[in-house]
């Protein structure tokens, strides 16, 4: 059943990415990892509200376009509408808004939010002195840089010098808050997620928090500040307040409070302080709830490296994409890592993982069943007549995996969603193997028709939920197999399925008319695209 309007939405964010340079492995990581969660949850009926952006603000974005040789407004334009609304594309992301925190509604939301704040009494002058990293944006503390030639102090997730800043500022009273924040940690365990990074963060908070230096003086590239325009804010509490402004923050109240709090904030682990210190700080002050959940995970590396534009180590979506499919793309890095750890990416892990999984796996199973419902019975899914033991068996597995999957797309376990999948994929086709349709067809008796019969269904059956259970990492490969079983013309668009009841068995009617389509997973290439 659908959600009643009036229901608030699920609302998933990714972080807004920094225009200092074109896309990479790990922002698509995140943004499929939403998108998946976005796609499961309107597949369970629910109303949903999948944001993403840019982040267009700050130092690192002005010494980008001032090496390209253009301005900041200029750079961030051409960088948006040629890569980063693009590669949204090309992952197959269904997400509802794309804000900028150069747009109007942005810049007039965040500079209202601010003037709140300051006449609050949460926001005083003062001055900074101290450690800078322009490639995070970040204001370090001294015990956390590492030690570099000639005595530099390096970041120690860049491996750069940090600069050493000194300007008149205005703050952010964060050091209020440190008491409110670690009730927030230990009455809502699920609001830093995994749990390892809660301690982390817990621990961090115990230590002491200072107050946020929220501006800057020193270049103009930002939201002036509406009560000193001599001052623009520091680029990540403007950016932060992208998830309510986006939501109507103080101009919509009823949409606003039809899509916030966020019901997910999906995050790199190298951002999580922002998102779980400083930012329910800021939300507090403001008297607005808390998002309800923050999920750091971690890491894609290439030679054990964080995947960064900065140290080389980025991959564009598009090169791995091109070689191997949208589909396969975002179902390898939701399988083949578990979410919330750290993962490394190998073009041979995943060609393995897309042969086997994939292509040997799913696809050949879904190929096979087609041609023999082809061959056998012209095409017409017959009815199953000597339904048996090693029918239950599939019939338990499929309501298993349905369940596990379910149940672990609540737990951001996406990695065992998928996991649940393709072990009933593999049950399936040891089912398939076992049973021998193409010996029994080989016989004419009435038995063995009724035999043939229930093994072609069962599969067929099978693969029904399957394409359900993978339709929100692999929304291609499960709509063409949709198609080919005759669901569509059957059970209707496969968007209206409930993942719910995928595991309820008998759902695809007898006399459906299973078709045999292209490869759902092709041969690859023998050469990378573009090597």
């Amino acid at each position: 059943m659908a959600a009643e309007a009036g229901d608030k939405a699920f609302y998933v964010t990714t972080p807004i990415y920094y225009v200092n340079d074109a896309p990479h492995l790990g922002h698509a990581y995140t943004t499929v990892a939403a998108d998946m969660i976005a796609r499961w949850h309107r597949q369970r009926g629910e109303r949903v509200w999948f944001l993403t952006g840019t982040d267009e603000h700050g130092q690192k974005v002005m010494r980008s376009a001032e090496a390209a040789g253009v301005e900041p407004s200029e750079w961030s334009d051409r960088l948006v509408e040629t890569e980063w609304k693009p590669v949204l594309e090309v992952v197959d992301a269904s997400n509802d808004d794309f804000i900028r925190t150069t747009e109007q509604r942005h810049v007039e939301r965040v500079q209202r939010f601010w003037q709140a704040l300051y006449d609050a009494g949460h926001v005083y002058e003062g001055r900074y002195e101290g450690p800078y990293c322009v490639s995070c944006e970040e204001f370090k503390i001294e015990s956390e840089l590492e030690d570099g030639q000639d005595g530099e102090k390096l970041c120690p997730i860049h491996g750069r010098p940090v600069e050493i800043l000194s300007e008149t500022n205005y703050f952010f009273r964060m050091s209020a808050f440190a008491d409110r924040l670690l009730a927030l940690y230990e009455e809502h365990p699920e609001f830093v997620q995994p749990e390892s990074m809660r301690n982390e963060l817990i621990s961090f908070v115990r230590q002491g928090l200072q107050d946020l230096s929220i501006t800057r003086s020193t270049f103009d590239w930002g939201i002036p500040v509406p009560w000193d325009p001599d001052h623009v804010l520091y680029v990540w509490i403007d950016a932060l307040l992208n998830y309510v402004t986006a939501a109507g923050y103080s101009t919509n109240p009823e949409a606003f409070a039809q899509i916030w709090p966020a019901d997910l904030h999906l995050v790199g682990k190298d951002i999580a302080r922002f998102h779980a210190v400083i930012w329910p700080a800021m939300l507090m002050a403001a008297g607005i709830d808390v998002p309800r959940t923050v999920f750091a995970h971690g890491w894609l590396l290439v030679g054990g490296q964080k995947m960064s534009k900065t140290k080389l180590t980025g991959i564009h979506p598009r090169d791995i994409v091109d070689h191997f499919g949208s589909d396969a793309f975002r179902y390898y890095f939701l399988r083949a890592i578990q979410f919330g750890s750290d993962g490394s990416f190998s073009w041979e892990h995943m060609t393995a993982v897309y042969t086997s999984e994939l292509a040997n796996g799913l696809g050949n199973l879904a190929s096979r069943v087609a041609a023999m419902v082809g061959r056998y019975f012209d095409g017409t899914l017959p009815k199953p007549t000597d339904h048996g033991p090693a029918e239950d068996v599939i019939a338990e597995k499929l309501a298993d995996a349905a369940r596990r999957a379910d149940a672990a797309i609540d737990r951001f376990a996406l990695h065992e969603a998928l996991a649940a999948t393709n072990e009933l994929v593999g049950a399936v086709n040891v089912y398939v193997t076992e049973q021998e349709p193409w010996k029994v067809a080989k016989s004419d008796a009435d038995s063995d028709r009724a035999r043939l019969a229930t093994i072609l269904y069962t599969a067929a059956e099978a693969l029904r939920a399957i394409a359900v259970l993978h339709n929100a990492v692999m929304p291609k490969a499960s709509g063409a197999l949709w198609e080919s079983l005759g669901a569509a013309e059957q059970l209707g668009a496969l968007a209206e399925q409930r993942v719910q009841d995928a595991g309820t068995w008998g759902q695809l009617p007898p006399g459906a008319t299973v078709t045999k389509t292209a490869a759902l997973f092709p041969r690859l290439p023998e050469e990378p695209a573009g090597s």
